[in-house]
């Protein structure tokens, strides 16, 4: 979010709320962020409102927007901003939150809002065409379910009216594409409340795309260095103290299991089990690196509010590793697993990548780690970053307490961006672990640990590429690559023959046998996205050929069937993204 698109937003945000007052005298207000896209603003209304009644806010709005008020910041003391604020308690609650002397304040036509700023000069400065409110929630103060329930107002808001129309343009899109629409038409997955929110069932198609990803996932590990681990589901409570879990992601986990007395935790990471294993054994500096790679199911709770198809779950599998390095060692580490990285992306047809750079909190108390080590972790991200040439943003103090990290984001087919991969040092668990190794100069010496995850997780990535596709798989991550489609009951043993032929040179094909006519098996094919369907009748039976359509509508009659079947094992063999 551009510096001027997040001031006019937030600047709306507070627009938003005097209209509200205007319209409806009498209502509490809580907070007004901008937001990915546009911003919301949280109220207690003296009386419930409805959907309906956001156009009657939008056109008073637009009103006060035209109406050319200047925005106008001022300062006052703690007890002057609770006697402006009398009457709205949330307000007195953040400012009692808030250290003592001077508090900002910003006035536009009459409506003064707690602040900190910045704003736009004037209300003019917000297109009354580039923004729209669009949806009602609800959401509990503070987040804390013990709290009151506000009514959100959520809105999007552009720099122009032809962002926002592009915005909603892609939204229709989105809607078309949406992993839980599709998940369901394409016989994919699916969840089940009454069996436990959060949780994914992968469908036979489903599950044929996940084997053949986590396949080549496997595959192209090996060829990168990596060994892979198992490791198991839960750990007692030792495991989870020693590592910090306990201490600072309690909330994030399940209430422990009794085990012979003991406390045992389902895992939320993967890490403590690759450091257990490493201190199973001493090592030399002659060891390392060490690249070890699990696809581990872990599970982590979430609000059921904030649960959402592939994408918020509460039980997924992590593409994890763990690099294991000396300090000598951790820059050629860092360009090599970014270089890997990148090009798994590239293969799944990714091609706009960004980086952002998380750097050391500002507060030496929110970190662990001597001063040199981060400065030589972030050194080596930086370069690693620039020697793939990579776009990159700098997000300061944004790197957890335990070490610097680079996310990186790709663009999918409708321009939004999704986070997958992290590389992340971690300066807190060998040292609670004690890992050790010893140097050349005979001396035990901690090494250098970095997480790192490629695809996020498999049902988050699945998601992304689910919609990032609209279902339409490359063909070689295609749970049916082939339907062979009878012209009628007399060609259906050749059909079989071609069925069997494919199959047995490992492609994924069926023959569609039915009593529907042609045409709509035709119609069944491509609303599941296959490639290829294959229509045979008499002169392809005569012929040993094929006629070819493809999903895109496009045809070919008349084609060899061994140079329709060596076409797509090269499609395969290639991992192909056309077909």
């Amino acid at each position: 979010m551009s510096a001027k698109v997040e001031v006019i937003r937030h600047s709306a945000s507070h627009v938003l709320a005097e209209a509200v007052l205007k319209l409806y005298p009498g209502t509490k207000l809580g907070i007004g962020p901008a937001i990915d896209n546009g911003f919301y603003y949280d109220f207690q209304f003296p009386a419930p409102i409805q959907p309906e009644d956001l156009s009657a806010i939008e056109k008073e709005m637009r009103r006060i927007i035209t109406g050319g008020s200047a925005f106008v910041r001022s300062e006052v003391s703690k007890d002057e901003a609770k006697k402006r604020f009398a009457d709205q308690p949330f307000k007195l609650e953040l400012i009692d939150g808030l250290e003592d002397g001077t508090i900002s304040l910003y006035e536009q036509d009459g409506f003064v809002d707690l602040c900190r700023g910045p704003h736009v000069e004037n209300t003019r400065e917000i297109r009354p065409d580039a923004f729209k409110l669009h949806s009602l929630a609800g959401a509990y103060w503070h987040g804390d379910e013990k709290r009151p329930m506000l009514t959100r107002i959520y809105a999007y808001a552009f720099v122009s009216k032809a962002e926002l129309e592009a915005y909603q343009k892609m939204l229709v899109e989105a809607e078309k594409r949406d992993n839980r629409r599709l998940g369901k038409e394409l016989d994919l997955f699916s969840t089940h409340e009454e069996a436990g929110p959060g949780l994914i069932y992968w469908h036979p198609k489903g599950g044929r795309f996940r084997v053949e990803l986590e396949d080549w996932w496997r595959s192209e590990h090996y060829k990168n260095g990596y060994d892979i681990l198992f490791t198991p589901h839960i750990g007692k409570s030792w495991l989870w103290e020693t590592s910090g879990h306990l201490g600072f992601y309690k909330e994030g986990m399940y209430s422990p299991m009794k085990v012979d007395e003991d406390d045992y935790y389902v895992k939320p990471m993967n890490c403590p089990f690759h450091i257990m294993i490493y201190n199973t054994n001493g090592h030399s500096y002659r060891d390392l690196p060490l690249r070890w790679a699990e696809l581990g199911t872990v599970y982590r709770y979430e609000r059921a509010g904030s649960l959402h198809g592939l994408m918020r779950v509460r039980g997924f599998t992590q593409d994890d590793a763990h690099i294991i390095c000396t300090p000598e060692q951790i820059e050629d580490e860092i360009a090599e697993v970014l270089r890997f990285s990148l090009s798994i992306h590239k293969t799944l047809g990714f091609k706009e990548i960004k980086a952002y750079l998380a750097t050391k909190p500002a507060k030496p108390e929110d970190s662990v780690g001597a001063p040199g080590m981060w400065s030589a972790a972030l050194e080596s991200l930086r370069k690693a970053v620039d020697k793939e040439g990579l776009a990159y943003e700098v997000d300061e103090g944004g790197g957890a307490f335990y070490g610097p990290k680079i996310d990186l984001k790709v663009k999918d087919a409708i321009g939004r961006e999704w986070q997958l991969t992290t590389i992340q040092f971690d300066f807190n668990e060998p040292e609670r672990f004690n890992m050790t190794y010893v140097d050349s100069d005979g001396q035990k010496k901690r090494p250098y640990m970095v997480h790192r995850a490629l695809l996020g997780s498999i049902e988050r990535f699945f998601g992304v590429y689910l919609e990032h596709t609209a279902g339409a798989f490359p063909v070689w991550l295609m749970p049916e690559q082939v339907a062979v489609i009878p012209v009628g009951e007399a060609f259906m043993d050749y059909a079989k023959k071609v069925c069997a032929e494919l199959k047995g040179s490992g492609i994924r094909a069926k023959a569609m046998l039915s009593d529907e006519r042609m045409n709509a098996k035709i119609r069944d094919a491509q609303g599941q996205k296959i490639p290829y369907m294959l229509v045979v009748g008499q002169k392809e039976m005569d012929e040993g050929t094929v006629s070819v359509r493809f999903r895109d509508g496009t045809q070919e009659n008349g084609m060899a069937f061994a140079t329709f079947r060596e076409r797509v094992l090269d499609k395969i063999a290639t991992k192909a993204l056309d077909s």
